[in-house]
């Protein structure tokens, strides 16, 4: 299944796409997309609903963020062997773990917004992994029954804050428009391999990521098993899964994000999002 959320910034209601590619609209019959709103129990209620009974939405409008709010917005850096190459650093011989404050979430297509004292602001496009089921202490083999699906997921990054401020990454990585998800979650069933999928980002209008999460030196199960081990992953969790190679800190010379900059970004399967880049403040783009 493809499910979504349509609608003005805080109106969104939850929707499902389709064979037809029609947006068939599912509030008022299950909850939104949010906690226990993508556990199993709940994909299976929508599973068992007739689609042809439910109303089109001919004019959606806007795509908002595929969850409406997330427990926790985990994070993992470094999970490419080639961005990893890129970026100077060794070869992690464990997940580097971060988060990313859940108040950046944004729609797939809303204007990414440069924050206050912004000078190197930059693009990575990951796969996202959304939990269905908590999951603690799992095993690898165990780890992928917890994955409710997938979606596309753009880890705006401030390098200036994330690396020269000292601390945590936390910081470049949490700003509001820093996080956009979707246009959908895919679930799982539609996913059979998540380590093979094809992932890109063009700015404007010029290729500057393109690899498979065949790169990446954890796999899913691997990052779900091992975030398992620390803490309890709960039902709507998101975790993104690192970045191809392609990043703007990786350039020679740097090139950094600036308004009127266009991104738009790809998971095969998973959908395409577009953000346009504006300064501080200006939130319409």
């Amino acid at each position: 299944m493809k499910l979504l959320r349509v609608g003005p910034v805080g109106q969104e209601k939850p929707a499902i796409l389709d064979g037809d590619g029609q947006v068939r609209d599912l509030s008022g019959i299950v909850p939104d997309f949010a906690g226990q709103g993508v556990s199993f129990a709940a994909l299976d209620a929508i599973r068992a609903l007739d689609l042809t009974r439910l109303a089109v939405i001919s004019a959606p409008g806007r795509i908002g963020p595929c969850l409406a709010t997330v427990p926790n917005f985990h994070a993992v850096g470094l999970n490419y062997a080639k961005h990893a190459a890129e970026s100077g650093a060794a070869i992690p011989t464990e997940p580097v773990l971060f988060s990313k404050a859940t108040s950046c979430l944004s729609g797939p297509n809303d204007p990414v917004i440069l924050p206050r004292g912004s000078v190197k602001a930059d693009w990575e496009v990951e796969l996202g992994v959304i939990i269905g089921r908590a999951a603690l202490y799992v095993s690898q083999a165990e780890a992928l029954a917890h994955v409710a699906g997938y979606c596309v997921v753009n880890d705006v990054s401030e390098r200036s804050f994330q690396i020269e401020r000292g601390g945590q990454w936390v910081k470049g990585k949490s700003a509001p428009s820093f996080g956009p998800i979707g246009p959908w979650l895919v679930t799982a069933d539609e996913v059979p391999d998540p380590q093979s999928l094809r992932l890109s980002l063009d700015l404007n209008g010029t290729r500057v990521q393109d690899s498979t999460t065949g790169d990446m030196i954890f796999s899913v199960a691997q990052i779900v098993s091992y975030i398992s081990q620390f803490m309890q992953l709960l039902p709507g969790d998101i975790i993104t899964t690192g970045t191809p190679e392609g990043v703007g800190l990786g350039m020679k010379p740097q090139r950094f994000l600036r308004p009127g900059d266009v991104m738009e970004v790809r998971v095969d399967g998973l959908g395409m999002q577009r953000q346009v880049v504006v300064a501080p403040g200006d939130r319409h783009g």
